[in-house]
């Protein structure tokens, strides 16, 4: 059984960066335009029980990228924004845990539950998550609080944004990660409900 408490849990906000707000750039499709949104009450929940959280920054090696550093898209959006003094730490890769101190810094504070949002359900909230399942934490994912880009198959098939997202929330859910709702994160919470 899976719990979810108040206790010696962070929340982790992957890659909700400006760059992503371009959606030709990443296959033409978005699927769930609420994600910043849910991923926001969330954050607000953490700050107001002053609970631990991480925000995580993709720093693309490729200097053409969205997501380089030194381009706009860099840029955390406004709505999930880094407080001073909150934690941000910057990858290059889909995990969060590669190159990075998120480990160590989980570690030092205890930390032994995760609950991950941000972007995108398929790339770097799939990797990370599957990572932190591995690594031993208690990892859960928030189906509304995270967002997919559509693809394009290897035989030129398409497949929308709606299908990757699901299909990349089967892939980890009850595996790497227990897959929640926002809602269903602060009533937990709350009440200190379990999870089977």
């Amino acid at each position: 059984m899976k719990t979810l408490t108040n206790t010696n849990l962070a929340l982790i906000l992957i890659d909700i960066q400006q760059g992503f707000d371009n959606i030709p750039y990443w296959g033409g499709e978005r699927n769930n335009p609420a994600a910043e949104t849910n991923a926001r009450k969330l954050l607000d929940y953490w700050r107001d029980n002053n609970l631990p959280l991480f925000h995580i920054q993709h720093c693309s090696t490729n200097p053409n990228s969205l997501l380089a550093e030194g381009n706009p898209g860099n840029a955390h959006k406004e709505i999930v924004k880094p407080l001073p003094g909150e934690p941000v730490i910057k990858k290059s890769v889909n995990s969060s845990f590669i190159g990075t101190d998120l480990q160590q810094r989980l570690d030092a504070a205890g930390i032994d539950t995760v609950v991950i949002v941000g972007l995108t359900t398929e790339h770097c909230v799939s990797t990370t998550a599957r990572m932190a399942g591995n690594l031993g934490y208690n990892t859960f994912v928030v189906a509304d609080a995270v967002a997919a880009f559509a693809k394009t198959g290897i035989k030129g098939e398409h497949y929308d944004a709606e299908t990757i997202h699901l299909t990349a929330l089967a892939q980890i859910n009850e595996e790497f990660a227990t897959v929640l709702n926002t809602d269903e994160v602060i009533n937990a919470l709350k009440k200190n409900d379990d999870f089977l």
